[in-house]
């Protein structure tokens, strides 16, 4: 159970007040939820994108998909899936895979499904499969707070 140095010092240097809760090793953001006894609802799910731009970071609901057309229309920018690889060199001190959604840590653009701004309480990795960042909404918010929020998700 580690929580990535990059966003650790991200919050405590925001003073922002989060929970650490370890789960059973799990890869997939649907399975954490799960793990962790959350709502699917409530576990933002990040996503990395390329553009034209350069990276942007996608969070949403793990209960939901990211729907590139919508962002794509949003920002007007050409979209694709990273690869891991990719991911891999932008959070140099995460696991494969386990990408938090507070991405301004790491130097990225962020745009958020607007239904994580409706949640009392907010899920995000913390650098592993192993462990959760909890934060309440007007945390989530402050982090969130540079990033653009528009609807940019759709059912599974």
């Amino acid at each position: 159970m580690t929580v990535a140095r990059t966003l650790q010092h991200y919050l405590d240097d925001r003073g922002i007040p989060y929970d650490v809760m370890p789960h059973r090793r799990e890869v997939t953001a649907t399975r954490i939820a799960e793990a962790a006894h959350i709502p699917g609802k409530a576990m933002a799910k990040s996503v990395l994108l390329t553009t034209d731009h350069g990276y942007l970071l996608a969070v949403v609901p793990a209960s939901r998909r990211v729907d590139l057309s919508r962002i794509s229309h949003r920002l007007d920018e050409r979209l694709g899936l990273a690869s891991e690889a990719e991911a891999e060199t932008m959070f140099v001190d995460c696991d494969r895979g386990a990408i938090p959604a507070p991405g301004h840590a790491y130097g990225m653009r962020v745009i958020v499904d607007d239904r994580l701004g409706t949640l009392d309480d907010v899920y995000f990795e913390a650098g592993d499969h192993e462990t959760l960042i909890h934060v309440k909404k007007p945390d989530f918010e402050r982090l969130m707070a540079r990033a653009s929020h528009a609807d940019i998700s759709r059912p599974h």
